[in-house]
């Protein structure tokens, strides 16, 4: 079976995992530089043109491999349009999210990129590899931000026996000795997160890095409240004060199947806002993503010193 390293041509079997807000094209090209690849989400760009020009910027620092993230279910209005601007601007790989990634994998394949899809279970690992996906994402119940409701030891070992297409760990990796768990488990490699929003390269708030360093593992908690879907954020007061479980007319709407698509759209929408207002400003309103790694963050550093942690 191919390792990452195989895969992208890098030093490395590690993925800086695309973090909605957080990740940057300053952070990718630090993290090429230090012989792992890296991924931004497409979500982070407003504006029509802005992904590509992106992609450019980092290409001319470098010629390293990395990759774009895409929502590819239909709370993504721009789709679409985000797709276009990645097959022209040529990442290395696309990584795929929240939906059916057939399409995405067949247009990134006819133009010569490849594509790796989150899973969260054995079905959906099976479904996008019969797809023709080049790698699988294993997102388990310890990741940050979208998660998994399966523990690494329940879904590891299922995926490895069932699948024949390489499968990226991701959730819970903060040290070199979790990365070596994970391939000894059977992982072409991993995709790493929580960890690098407490790096001087990040552009987050200060009070989000710093929440990162304070928090543990014991603070992270998960909330469909942000998108529907369930998303890993460190335990704050104001979260403690809007609790991270639907509300009576929440419940409702999500038993409605014609209100439902709708409801969680309009969510997604007013979740995104929430956490862009908690990334950068100084609110009491805070709802920060992060998984239980950061019970092994202890300081902002650069992301040099981050990766050495993870590869020496």
């Amino acid at each position: 079976m191919q390792t990452l390293c195989d895969i992208l041509h890098i030093e490395h079997p590690i993925i800086m995992a695309p973090m909605f807000l957080v990740s940057n094209e300053e952070m990718v090209v630090a993290a090429l530089q230090c012989g792992i690849t890296a991924a931004i989400p497409a979500a982070n760009y407003r504006k029509k043109g802005e992904i590509a020009t992106a992609i450019a910027n980092i290409k001319a620092k470098t010629d390293k491999p990395f990759g774009i993230n895409l929502v590819v279910n239909k709370s993504n209005t721009r789709y679409k349009q985000q797709l276009a601007e990645i097959v022209e601007a040529k990442p290395a790989f696309v990584i795929t999210s929240l939906g059916s990634p057939r399409q995405a994998i067949e247009i990134a394949h006819a133009n010569g990129i490849k594509v790796f899809c989150d899973v969260v279970d054995l079905k959906f690992a099976q479904k996008v590899e019969s797809f023709g996906a080049d790698a699988i994402i294993a997102v388990n119940s310890l990741a940050g931000g979208h998660s998994g409701m399966l523990t690494p030891e329940e879904l590891m070992p299922n995926l490895v026996a069932n699948c024949h297409i390489p499968i990226i760990y991701a959730g819970g990796i903060a040290r070199k000795q979790d990365v070596d768990k994970a391939l000894g488990m059977g992982a072409a490699g991993v995709s790493v997160g929580t960890i690098f929003i407490a790096s001087n390269e990040c552009k987050v708030s200060d009070e989000y890095k710093k929440a990162v360093v304070e928090y543990g593992a014991k603070d992270i908690v998960m909330t469909r409240k942000l998108s529907g879907s369930p998303t890993a954020v460190i335990n704050t007061p104001y979260l403690q004060q809007i609790g991270n479980k639907p509300n009576i007319w929440e419940r409702l709407i999500n038993s409605n199947s014609v209100l439902k698509k709708f409801a969680k759209s309009v969510m997604m929408k007013a979740g995104m806002k929430k956490l862009y207002d908690s990334a950068f400003k100084a609110t009491y309103k805070t709802v920060w993503c992060a998984g239980v790694a950061i019970e092994h963050v202890h300081s902002i550093r650069p992301i040099k010193e981050i990766i050495a942690g993870l590869t020496e």
